[in-house]
């Protein structure tokens, strides 16, 4: 049987694979859990939500869960994933409860669950959690009941935060920011307006059905477009629960995860805020990151690909900075999780401290041409003992040196094995990539 819990939470169609049902086994068994390990107080729990319409239905089942098990809900409405993550410290909860499918299309949603400190859970506690899903239990009642607040200044709390982490005023910029009608709706535009930004923006009118449809950090066109007719200084696109930020400059230009991660890096190098001057990204981070920092004297730690992997590098080594050039920015010292705002707020105030334009910034990083081919195969095992596989990879890159890159990763959820090549030119890597596609697909 498949595990309940993916590399980000709970996630599916919603009322299809995710239903109110699950919703409510599940965090009834997660109260029920915070009780087994510390039976001393009663749990509290923070809960959030995008505002995608299946949220409405999944949030009261949550907290029926989560009160059927005992346990006291703070409810703090339509907010960014990591403010449920910073809330659940500030307010001194023990668990935290996102209902959001983040940057997928408005029909699916999901449950990311936060432990005490807004971290994420551990998977030894996700699986006790799964473990009892679906198992009867002892339920309180009477005075054991659980009972649910509303906390009606979280927004107001959660961008106090954000402003407190931001080194720098954005007064005389410019920008535009795609809320992607999701849960930085509000949030966005609030927390760069009080900054001292000047701010238009788009898709920040959520009905329940529009997220991420057509816009945000998976959709450029619209935040491209408006930078140009709005004469901006950049545009900020998030994702729909807003853990993300990609960036576009004042000619539209896009500013990925990794560029923005080499701005922020030099930054905090610069300000001797670069614990031991090193950087954490995934594998998929383009190679022009890894010799953009080499010049510049920062290492650069790489881990698998997923937002846990590079949390769990930077805290089991005190890193400073990490993320994913999907735009996931992790900055320890002030966030538990990848917070889009803070990001767009570190990567403005660090044009406004320098008086520099964003594409004059992101310049110290050039972005070598990428190209990803995924390769269906019949065994993904026999791929990686593959002798041919083996040397044709070698060959590639003894032809690119260090002027080029090449992975092949397994999919972790299908026969596929996707070959990555980069190369100093889009007709080199895609002629490399699909040379290895053709051995690979006779390998499996």
């Amino acid at each position: 049987m498949a595990r309940l819990f993916g590399t980000d939470g709970i996630r599916g169609l919603a009322n299809g694979d995710l239903t109110p049902e699950l919703a409510l086994t599940v965090s009834a068994a997660a109260a029920r859990v915070l009780v087994a390990h510390d039976s001393s107080h009663r749990p509290v729990a923070v809960v959030g939500r995008d505002p995608r319409a299946s949220g409405e239905m999944l949030q009261a089942a949550v907290c029926a869960g989560l009160t059927s098990a005992g346990a006291d809900v703070m409810q703090v409405g339509v907010l960014p994933t990591p403010a449920i993550a910073h809330l659940v410290a500030e307010l001194n909860a023990d668990l935290g409860v996102m209902i959001s499918a983040s940057h997928n299309p408005m029909p699916d949603n999901g449950i990311k669950l936060f432990a005490a400190g807004g971290h994420k859970l551990p998977d030894a506690i996700e699986d006790e959690i799964e473990a009892l899903v679906g198992r009867p239990g002892t339920r309180p009642t009477g005075t054991g009941v659980g009972r649910i607040y509303e906390i009606s200044d979280a927004l107001d709390r959660y961008i106090a935060h954000l402003l407190k982490a931001t080194p720098h005023r954005l007064d005389g910029l410019r920008v535009v920011v795609d809320c992607a009608n999701g849960a930085a709706w509000a949030a966005a535009p609030q927390a760069y307006r009080e900054a001292g930004a000047e701010v238009i923006a788009i898709h920040a009118l959520p009905d329940g059905e529009n997220i991420n449809d057509g816009c945000g950090s998976t959709h450029l066109d619209a935040v491209r477009a408006a930078v140009l007719a709005e004469r901006a200084d950049l545009g900020i696109a998030h994702d729909g629960d807003a853990d993300r930020c990609l960036a576009v400059d004042a000619a539209g230009e896009l500013i990925d995860g990794d560029q923005i991660m080499a701005v922020l890096a030099l930054a905090m190098r610069e300000a001797g805020d670069l614990a031991d001057d090193t950087l954490v990204a995934t594998v998929m981070s383009n190679l022009g990151l890894h010799l953009a920092m080499r010049e510049h004297g920062v290492e650069l730690r790489t881990t698998a690909v997923g937002d846990r992997y590079v949390l769990e590098e930077l805290r089991g080594g005190g890193f400073s900075l990490g993320g994913e050039q999907s735009g996931h920015v992790v900055l320890p010292g002030h966030a538990t999780t990848g917070d889009g705002l803070l990001t767009g707020l570190r990567l403005m105030a660090r044009m406004t401290d320098t008086g520099r334009t964003l594409a004059d910034l992101a310049g110290v990083m050039r972005r070598l041409p990428q190209v990803l081919v995924n390769v269906k195969v019949a065994d993904k095992a026999a791929v990686a003992a593959s002798v041919s596989v083996s040397e044709a990879v070698a060959a590639v890159e003894s032809e690119l040196g260090e002027t080029g890159r090449v992975l092949l990763r397994p999919s972790g959820t299908e026969q596929l094995i996707r070959v990555m090549v980069e190369a100093p030119t889009h007709d080199t890597a895609e002629a490399a990539a699909n040379r290895l596609a053709g051995v690979v697909s006779s390998a499996g």
